[in-house]
């Protein structure tokens, strides 16, 4: 959540910068504005009740028959005052905790204006796509041709957006993902395998609810919420925590099947691997100092980080600055890895690398004490390492042969019995 000073002092800058984000809020900022006036109106009150009856406390002893009737009588007025003043702020602060939960992030001033992604702005492309002198194949194609996956008794299971790998399908997914994990950790990251199954606090803390309920799986029995990134775990790994600077920046790489309800996406690609509700994932998370120098630079670490993982597969990408409209409430600025896919004739999406400041770390009581023994807030950071199976569309299309095999990227190799091409078996 947002600092309440900033939107104290601030206010039309957050107004605007959820216009940006084309998230009404101007009635939650006006109405967080007026319940913090009476707020502190009502504390001040609250502390002169109190101070009242300590000073009559100390009269008390001293007084005697009558007097000490008297006093006596108006210090239960002022008790009752007190109490009621209590209960008073704390409906208030209820209140105002809901609206904290509601106001958006404040965009960068690099985030450029729009609506939809169709407004993302390419700041990067990097490896030309492939031209085919053969009539090439799309994933579906592929991996039912080559007996990678079956999408029809996938739908006989789980219904749509579903889909089972197997054989070589699976073993890739495996290979992509231990090959990443390999990546990161080369990088400084820890590896962490992480429960997919939270409580509602973790999805609170990393800003998924409220406003994301639609898209999660919920097992109301157990009050428990199937997650749709290991971000939600691992950045509220260290909850309401206070960690030592010298232990940031604290670097983790979080693999966890993800689950997605995909509410609101009707007749948006419904064939394929694209857009499912499970996938598996291998995500960064950053937590560091609060100091925005470092933030940015922790932000292109990982972004190259992912990049670099791309380019060892060999793929063609572009990265692109995700527009105001489509950037979501917590972040600051996002940039998008875009992988190119032939059957799409175009880029699709394959990660993501966000940066929130202390907007989580307020969230999730995630906090450090720095050099001079002062208690922060942290700063948080994620990024898609990997996603599978939606990179395996680029990988298959990217690489297929005219005659109908896929040969296996380089890097992969090693993770595959230093195999070098799909086939169909006889």
């Amino acid at each position: 959540m947002l600092d309440p000073k900033r939107i104290r002092e601030d206010a039309d800058g957050v107004k605007a910068g959820a216009r940006k984000k084309r998230i009404p809020v101007e009635t939650l900022v006006d109405r967080f504005l007026e319940l913090d006036e009476k707020r502190r109106a009502l504390g001040f009150e609250r502390d002169e009740q109190k101070a009242k009856q300590n000073r009559a406390g100390k009269d008390m002893a001293r007084l005697q028959g009558e007097e000490r009737e008297k006093l006596r009588k108006a210090m239960a007025e002022v008790s009752a005052r007190a109490k009621s003043l209590e209960n008073e702020l704390s409906a208030i602060e209820t209140e105002i905790q809901v609206l904290l939960l509601r106001i958006p992030n404040v965009p960068d001033p690099e985030v450029p204006e729009g609506e939809t992604d169709r407004d993302n702005v390419e700041i990067l492309r990097v490896g030309e796509p492939r031209k085919f002198d053969f009539q090439p194949k799309d994933h579906i194609q592929l991996g039912e041709s080559l007996d990678l996956v079956d999408f029809p008794r996938a739908a006989k299971l789980a219904g749509s957006r579903t889909y089972i790998l197997k054989n070589e399908g699976a073993l890739l997914e495996l290979a992509v993902l231990h090959y990443t994990l390999d990546a990161v950790v080369k990088k400084g990251f820890t590896p962490m395998i992480v429960p997919t199954l939270v409580r509602r606090e973790p999805l609170v803390g990393t800003a998924y609810f409220p406003g994301g309920e639609e898209q999660a799986y919920t097992c109301e029995k157990d009050e428990l919420f199937l997650v749709g990134t290991s971000e939600v775990p691992v950045t509220a790994f260290h909850s309401d925590e206070i960690l030592d600077e010298a232990e940031l920046p604290k670097l983790y790489a979080g693999y966890s099947t993800c689950y997605r309800r995909e509410a609101g996406a009707a007749g948006k690609d419904t064939k394929g691997l694209y857009r499912i509700h499970q996938f598996n994932k291998v995500e960064q998370v950053v937590i560091c100092r609060g100091d925005e120098a470092e933030s940015r630079r922790m932000h292109q670490f990982i972004l190259s980080n992912a990049e670099a993982i791309l380019q060892g597969l060999q793929l063609p990408y572009r990265v692109v600055n995700v527009c105001g409209g489509d950037l979501g409430a917590p972040q600051i600025q996002k940039f998008d890895i875009e992988t190119w896919m032939p059957s799409r004739g175009g880029y699709g999406e394959t990660h993501s690398a966000s940066r929130f400041y202390d907007y989580q770390a307020r969230r999730l009581n995630l906090r450090y004490r720095d050099s001079n023994g002062k208690v922060r807030f942290c700063h948080t950071l994620n990024n898609t390492a990997i996603a599978s199976p939606r990179i395996l569309i680029a990988i298959l299309e990217n690489y297929q042969q005219a005659d109908g095999s896929v040969t296996i990227p380089e890097v992969l190799r090693p993770y595959l019995g230093g195999r070098s091409e799909i086939r169909r078996k006889k």
